[in-house]
């Protein structure tokens, strides 16, 4: 599972969020300033403890009393600056130093062209605990990144069933992650910028970037890498998105109940919560799962999440489900090491396509909408991004390209977004709808089934290598292996959202 809610862009918040759930300081803690600027899956608040000497504690009703104090950790590099008086315009201009950024501009300056990074802290480390499939990130050649791996995942439906998933997991070194492209972008002598973004003003053959301090930067493309901000690239239609909420936190434990050498994907038990009638109502409408990373038999990653809901969850309604779970499990937290908190945009409209400023990861709208996940794809995308960049800004030096900037921006987001892409999204955003409308039993109905499928299709699925046709034989599978009860709940909350996907697709042409 891969927020808004640690400001290192400066981005004020685009659109109010809304979220269930009473309360100020409930509405407060999920509404401090919004955009991360990285590619995740996941706007985090993470906050990484800097008093190793804190009081234990052994029992889940101080639990949020050990969250530690914010720290920064930044990587020991020295980065080649820009200079505001030289004058130069940068072939390629990214705002925004996360995965996705960072990695397009390795590959884009790997061709020889001049390419600048613009991020009020280019150095940070990013916060995130990004877990990923394993296969994903061999493909990418990763492997060298994960710090942590298991041997595959465990779904808990209820009380009495368990599914066990044989496809092996990994949690990304995210130090490691950014060391190694930072590394590379200085090796190919990327510049950067230690500023926040303001606007982007666009001419017929070049494109103006204004920064805080007062310093405008030129570039031939810009790209908007910042994550979930939306200030750069352009909406025309209302932004309506569903909301994946959680809650997390490293930690130390006396002891916990799961096995070591598997992650928990998901736990929709909620037998902890059936002394609680106000909490376990609410989780009966609006349900959350357990996810958690074990990384030893007293070391463990523990996250209660909202899978999608729209308006989201409160966190404060999620801390108090996680308390109440860890408490049933037997889980008496000692530590904190970090804690985090995530809000995740899923669906919605896609930016308006084509536009003059490029996007990538949350800025362009590449969130599964059925899942949360987007680093592996993003990830994936960024060399055919940069590529795509490389060859359309050659063609134009060569007087090729015609058309000026308007013309290859269209041209990159055709590449972005291809019409198997969007049509592909679509059909995931059919699958967020529909998941929006089940209750707790209807979502366990829905994952026994998923889970059931052949491993081609579930695998797929969550890793977006599914395209139609294919991804309508996922869907006439999945129905095939639900109950007699979840087929009619399918049927009855899943038509308008068929309807509603069967007309976008059919205005949807290239």
């Amino acid at each position: 599972m891969d927020t808004l809610l640690r400001s290192h862009n400066g981005f004020g918040l685009p659109h109010p969020l809304q979220f269930h759930g009473s309360g100020k300081k409930n509405q407060v803690s999920s509404l401090l300033p919004l955009v991360f600027p990285s590619v995740d899956s996941r706007f985090h608040e993470t906050k990484i403890s800097v008093n190793p000497t804190k009081t234990k504690c052994t029992t889940t009703s101080g639990l949020f009393d050990l969250v530690p104090e914010t720290k920064k950790e930044n990587l020991y590099v020295d980065i080649p600056l820009y200079d505001p008086s030289q004058s130069v315009t940068f072939d390629l201009v990214i705002v925004g130093c996360g995965p996705a950024g960072l990695t397009v501009a390795q590959n884009v300056s790997e061709a020889g062209l001049s390419v600048c990074c613009i991020d009020p802290a280019p150095k940070l480390i990013w916060p995130n605990n990004y877990g990923v499939w394993i296969d994903e990130f061999k493909a990418l050649d990763l492997l060298d990144c994960l710090d942590t791996t298991w041997s595959g995942a465990v779904v808990h439906i209820d009380d009495d069933t368990q599914k066990n998933l044989d496809r092996p997991y990994g949690r990304v070194n995210r130090k490691h992650l950014k060391s190694k492209v930072m590394k590379k972008c200085i090796s190919n002598e990327v510049t950067f910028h230690e500023a926040k973004v303001l606007n982007v003003v666009h001419e017929e053959s070049k494109s103006f970037v204004k920064c805080n301090d007062g310093v405008t930067v030129e570039a031939r493309v810009v790209l908007d890498a910042t994550g979930f901000s939306k200030r750069l690239v352009e909406y025309d239609k209302p932004y309506n998105p569903g909301y994946q909420v959680a809650y997390g936190i490293l930690a130390e434990v006396e002891e916990h109940p799961f096995e070591v050498d598997k992650m928990l994907f998901m736990d929709w038990r909620d037998s902890h919560l059936k002394h609680n009638k106000q909490l376990n109502q609410r989780n009966s409408r609006i349900p959350t799962f357990l996810y958690a990373m074990p990384f030893s038999s007293n070391r463990i990653f523990l996250e209660e999440t909202s899978l999608v809901a729209r308006p989201g969850l409160g966190i404060e309604d999620i801390q108090q489900r996680m308390e109440a779970r860890l408490k049933h499990l037997g889980i008496n937290v000692k530590y904190i090491e970090e804690d985090e908190v995530c809000v995740i945009p899923m669906g919605g409209v896609l930016p308006v396509l084509p536009q003059r400023t490029l996007g990538i990861g949350g800025t362009a709208g590449m969130v599964h909408p059925s899942t949360g996940y987007m680093v592996a794809r993003t990830l994936a995308t960024a060399p055919l991004i940069a590529q795509s960049i490389v060859n359309y800004l050659n063609c134009w030096e060569q007087g090729r390209g015609g058309g000026g900037g308007d013309s290859l921006s269209a041209k990159v987001w055709r590449d972005l977004w291809p019409v198997e892409r969007r049509r592909q999204r679509e059909f995931f955003c059919f699958g967020m709808d529909v998941l929006l409308k089940l209750d707790l039993e209807g979502t366990r109905r829905f994952f026994d089934a998923f889970f059931e499928l052949e491993p081609h299709y579930w695998h797929g699925f969550l890793s977006s290598r599914l395209f139609l046709p294919e991804l309508f034989s996922f869907g006439l599978s999945l129905f095939a292996h639900a109950s007699n009860t979840s087929k009619l709940e399918i049927m009855a909350k899943g038509t308008l959202p068929l309807i509603n996907m069967s007309g976008n697709l059919l205005r949807d042409r290239d």
